[in-house]
């Protein structure tokens, strides 16, 4: 509880420690320990009668480490993971809103993909990945300074490690936006996720991933469980709350405008959670494979146990059910993918499908909040599911001697991460968006909201 509270009191310091993590900055390179040393090798006499044999320089071993097939693999699970957003998750919120807004809705993911690109490459990534402190990076990497071709943990550049960190970065915030969907300015949406990703999404990342305080405890996030979804799905009901109500809710049909691409959406967003998965092994090897099984199983189970308990609650088992459901299964076996056996698959697809319809419809319900495409509903409730079911289904088959000991001591550990993640995104999120609505505001106004955010925000309409 101690190390929760500590993290609670970086949502003041992160606003006054770039003077400091400035200074930082000035630490020699040498005290990196992800990158490769690539240093000159000694000059050595050579006698005119005996040459002797060199050895190979630091750089050409740095070379020799770096591997082809991993590498073209997390290649193109970047690709997939960039696919999820532009153009799954865009298709997949797009054809839920009502036609007045689609353009908006999908515009909300392009310009995340573009704001959260070139934020990532300046300070994102370093204060996610480079050294620090156990709450959040230094400066040593801003704007990528230093990072070559040499081997991140002997198979792959770090370059290439940096783009594929950057999608997830790019997913998490396009995410919130199926909360704040139809009524959120798109000046204020922008202005929000630049600073989000740098005091909220990149700390976060380096208590998991980039060698901070919930990773040294032993926390485990395979793909973005918390880092991603729980993160996002908090940021967004938060939002929904500090946004309102659509006008109308509970008096107009809030139908959506266009299913058959919410379909398509979610079918792009299933095959690209390959890369996401999969690629989170950071190698071509048999725990990339296994994840992809893994993953394919809670899909497919979350998607039939959507659909069962729709069919028993409301008489028919919808189409968007079984979308929403693969996406549940989706979400719910990220934390988990690297760590669990089929059956542990099964079990926790089962249950999240279960567990998010119930996310969706009563928690929903009681929370009072307008979350438009039940974004906190599907992945903050999938992410929490899946986080603490981890704990439960980590294998020993699979994980070998780094299977936890103690599935009670773990699972501490996970809610542990948990509330932690839920409440510095909460209240983050909460200062971030207060300040930008005292400066420019965060809703439109109300006329600009009943002729719709496609009109009014970008000039344009779907005929």
């Amino acid at each position: 509880m101690r190390k929760i509270l500590l993290a609670l009191s970086l949502s003041g310091a992160l606003f006054g420690s770039s003077v400091a993590l400035a200074e930082e900055g000035s630490v020699p390179v040498s005290e990196e320990v992800t990158i490769v040393e690539v240093n000159a090798a000694p000059i050595e006499a050579v006698t005119p009668e005996v040459e002797t044999e060199k050895e190979p320089t630091a750089a050409v071993q740095a070379e020799e480490k770096l591997d082809t097939g991993d590498t073209a693999w997390i290649l193109v699970s970047t690709a997939l993971v960039l696919l999820m957003t532009i153009p799954g998750l865009a298709l997949f919120y797009g054809g839920m809103v009502r036609k007045k807004n689609v353009l908006s809705t999908m515009a909300h993911s392009f310009v995340a993909a573009a704001v959260v690109s070139i934020v990532w490459v300046v300070i994102g990534y370093t204060l996610a990945f480079s050294e620090g402190n156990a709450f959040v990076g230094g400066l040593d990497k801003i704007m990528l300074a230093g990072i070559t071709t040499d081997a991140l943990s002997g198979t792959i550049p770090e370059i290439l490690f940096v783009i594929f960190q950057m999608t997830f970065a790019i997913i998490t915030v396009a995410i919130i936006s199926g909360s704040i969907a139809e009524r959120m300015k798109f000046s204020a949406f922008i202005a929000f996720i630049t600073i989000w990703v740098i005091v909220v999404y990149a700390p976060i990342t380096h208590w998991v991933w980039g060698g901070g305080w919930l990773g040294n405890d032993g926390a485990l996030d395979f793909a973005g469980g918390t880092v991603v979804h729980i993160n996002s799905g908090v940021a967004g009901l938060v939002a929904a709350y500090m946004l309102g109500k659509r006008m109308g809710l509970g008096r107009e049909s809030m139908a959506p405008h266009n299913l058959t691409l919410t379909v398509i959406g979610a079918s792009l967003i299933w095959v690209g959670w390959f890369g996401f998965n999969g690629g989170s092994a950071l190698g071509a090897n048999g725990s990339a494979g296994y994840a992809l099984v893994v993953t394919q199983v809670a899909a497919a189970a979350a998607a039939i146990s959507w659909l069962v308990v729709e069919k028993i609650v409301r008489g028919k088992a919808s189409v968007l059910g079984g979308a929403s459901g693969a996406v549940a299964g989706l979400v719910v076996i990220t934390p988990a993918a690297g760590f669990v056996t089929v059956s542990g698959a099964l079990i926790m697809g089962l249950i999240g499908g279960v567990v998010c319809f119930w996310g969706i419809t009563a928690l929903k319900r009681a929370l009072k909040a307008d979350d438009s495409l039940d974004a906190f509903g599907l992945h903050g409730v999938g992410g929490i599911v899946g986080a603490i079911l981890t704990a439960f289904f980590a294998s020993e088959f699979i994980m070998g001697e780094n299977a936890p000991t103690n599935v009670l001591t773990q699972l501490w550990i996970q809610v542990e991460g948990v509330l932690a993640t839920i409440a510095y995104s909460a209240i983050l999120t909460f200062i971030i968006l207060k300040v930008i609505d005292l400066v420019i505001g965060i809703r439109v106004e109300s006329d600009d909201e009943r002729m719709g955010l496609d009109l009014s925000q970008h000039g344009e309409r779907i005929e």
